[in-house]
């Protein structure tokens, strides 16, 4: 399926939402990267993971840094059209394993890096799978669903802003790939493409979280329409998604700081209507959400956070008092789940690395239910 660009406009709605505060913002970046692309006669093309070829060769990618490294878009277009970073990951890729790249997969739903896969794809003359690895944003490479299924994260090409090549050929522990690739770009640009999890398209079809870009045009689409019949964009959501609204209310405090590659935040909300502390947690995404100090909300999970008026997603680094925001939240997708269930899955999203090694992860509705 090829995009019109409003196609690939409702997806950067979608994505903004479902990236949870991460994943890149959809209007300083996304949007000007598929204006630059389509100017130039650059077509987003999507292929559903049904029909890939089951010896097709697949590689994820995306970029990685701060929120605060993506903030604008900047001169990174012009920069782009002689050395683009995720081209030049890709190829090491190719170089490394001696074969040619057939599709690519997005690690993300977010608005900078669901769309760099797009327009790295065109670029390359394939096509994007109609997926991505979580079904939302994370902030970190193990956290995704094909580490339970088996497909290893590395050799892992990391190219950095500067110019910076690092390969993470092997390591002892699920995360450690992501901490070497970080610091390798923060100390030289502060961001940089990756590309990882080499895998065929038989085990794609396994574990990829599948339909996740189309299904983002569809509710981009369901939330324009809403606005522009004056229907509440929040209830679109709800309708296209599934979840519930956690709390309506204005943010009353942001503490955190940038550090390590990673927006580390504690963003305290006060609901309408209700007495006590609501506060999320944040490192770049909504990783939990805390009533009482209490987690009710668990990443992978999805904790999503709106603008009222429009049913738009709220980045993280946007965050700041006296903000109207509506927070909603939304079951993770079975394969997400169940990578998390998973030996490796359980050390690779303990919530020891969102700054909480005493808790372990509890589905939503388990907590929620418990609650009521």
């Amino acid at each position: 399926m090829k995009l019109s660009k409003e196609n690939a406009y409702d997806m950067l709605t979608g994505v903004g939402v479902l990236g949870t505060g991460g994943g890149g913002d959809p209007v300083t970046f996304g949007k000007p990267l598929v204006d630059w692309d389509y100017q130039r006669d650059r077509v987003y093309e999507i292929t559903d993971p049904a029909d890939i070829k089951d010896d097709a060769f697949i590689v994820c990618g995306g970029y990685m840094g701060s929120v605060s490294a993506f903030a604008s878009i900047g001169d990174m277009l012009e920069t782009w059209e002689t050395r683009y970073e995720l081209h030049e990951a890709m190829k090491i890729s190719e170089r490394i394993t001696g074969k040619k790249v057939n599709h690519l997969v997005p690690f993300e739903l977010g608005g900078t890096n669901t769309t760099v896969m797009l327009s790295l794809a065109a670029r390359a003359g394939i096509t994007t799978v109609d997926g991505d690895g979580l079904g939302r944003s994370a902030p970190e490479t193990q956290m995704i669903t094909f580490i339970g299924y088996g497909i290893e994260l590395c050799p892992m090409p990391v190219v950095s802003k500067n110019g910076s090549v690092v390969i993470v050929d092997t390591t002892t522990s699920p995360a450690l790939a992501d901490e070497i690739g970080r610091f390798a770009v923060v100390q030289d640009g502060g961001a940089g493409a990756n590309n990882h999890y080499y895998q065929t398209g038989a085990q794609l079809k396994k574990a990829v979280i599948p339909n996740s870009i189309s299904k983002s045009m569809e509710l981009g689409s369901a939330i324009h329409d809403a606005n522009a019949n004056k229907r509440d964009p929040i209830d679109a959501f709800l309708d296209i998604m599934g979840g519930q609204i956690l709390a309506r209310g204005k943010i009353e405090e942001v503490t955190g700081e940038d550090r390590a590659g990673h927006w580390h935040v504690l963003t305290r909300i006060k609901p309408e209507g209700l007495t006590g502390r609501f506060e999320i947690v944040v490192k770049n995404e909504y990783m939990m959400a805390m009533s009482d100090g209490e987690p009710i909300v668990m990443f992978p999970d999805l904790i999503c956070m709106h603008y009222p008026n429009t049913g738009h997603g709220v980045m993280s680094s946007n965050l700041k008092e006296g903000l109207d925001v509506v927070v909603t939240a939304v079951p993770a997708h079975e394969r997400l789940r169940f990578a998390g269930s998973t030996e490796i899955g359980r050390n690779a999203f303990s919530p020891e690395r969102y700054g909480h090694p005493e808790l372990e992860y509890k589905p939503m509705e388990e907590i929620i239910g418990r609650l009521h």
